[in-house]
């Protein structure tokens, strides 16, 4: 075998991301739980050989395989632009068992007001994080941006939540486990549109075919923010609406009955399940990259947006 070329696009994706297949499996190894277990000598480890080999320098014996495995640990471990480590609950590896958790228990402890309060206020306390550990360079997060932003999506989830919660009184119970998606789904968005809010106001960039940066667009903006808002919904869905179905059956089942104590954990793990896939196939619904943005001056614009 010769030696592993200098020349290989690690700034992009591995797979082709003009197809949903390519997205998928890209964001399948983003979203990867198991990164969550690395230890930092392998953080370091793979940091180190995607700066060697950014900068031409070439680490003895290295395979392409392992390029890219070290490219993607690095990425799931620490901030493209500061080149900090984010926190472990901020990193997109750990989205399926944080959500896992949360959402579990907000569709297991969804009777009693005291617990729909809390798990709304925990939900999007983990999502400000998110948010934050993955702030955009181009666009930063302020502190009073975030701060907007966490309270007014927990005020909105909250609301929501305890709106439903009280019209679904007299109704079947099986509705009354659909309440914590809608507050969720109602957070969403209000909370994206309010941490990108500063995109809305400038736009985001721009670029030619090339890479070449051509400017700023309100326009891809719009358009990348209610994309995002579509695809948290969707990650949604799966997890918050196929396991309360199944557990509303199982619930009546003799088998839950003499064991209720089973009931939160099976539904966390049914959750878990779902966002397994859910989590990466949602992602891969629209590309990062927009290519129908048409400029003042006649040609094509390619509006960048991140997830």
């Amino acid at each position: 075998m010769g030696e592993l070329p200098l020349n290989i696009n690690i700034e992009e994706p591995r797979w082709d991301q003009s197809t949903f297949l390519g997205r998928a499996r890209h964001f399948f190894t983003v979203t990867d739980p198991r990164n969550l277990l690395l230890s930092g000598a392998q953080l370091e480890a793979s940091r180190n050989i995607v700066q060697n080999y950014r900068a031409g320098v070439l680490t003895p014996g290295l395979t392409e395989d392992q390029l890219w495995r070290a490219k993607y640990v690095y990425d799931s471990a620490f901030h493209p632009d500061t080149g900090e480590k984010v926190v472990l609950i901020g990193r997109m590896s750990a989205q399926v068992p944080m959500n896992m958790t949360i959402t579990g228990c907000m569709l297991t402890f969804y009777r009693t007001t005291p617990t729909v309060v809390f798990w709304q206020w925990v939900n999007q306390s983990f999502n400000a994080i998110v948010n934050y550990s993955n702030r955009s360079g181009d666009a930063p997060i302020t502190v009073g941006q975030l701060g907007t932003a966490y309270v007014s999506a927990t005020t909105g989830a909250v609301a929501t939540a305890l709106g439903l919660k009280s019209l679904t009184k007299h109704l079947p119970p099986l509705v009354g486990r659909f309440v914590p998606f809608a507050a969720v789904a109602a957070a969403n968005c209000i909370n994206i549109p309010l941490m990108r809010q500063r995109e809305l106001q400038v736009g985001i960039p721009v670029t030619d075919e090339t890479g070449q940066r051509l400017g700023h667009s309100v326009t891809a903006a719009k358009q990348g923010i209610f994309q995002v808002v579509v695809s948290r919904i969707c990650m949604a869905i799966p997890a918050m609406a196929i396991p309360p179905v199944i557990m509303d059956t199982l619930e009546k089942k003799d088998f839950l009955k003499r064991r209720p104590w089973l009931g939160a954990p099976l539904q966390v793990g049914l959750v878990g399940f779902c966002l397994v896939f859910a989590t990466p196939l949602c992602c891969a619904l629209f590309p990062q990259r927009s290519p129908s943005i048409s400029s003042r001056r006649g040609g094509e614009w390619q509006a960048v947006h991140i997830l």
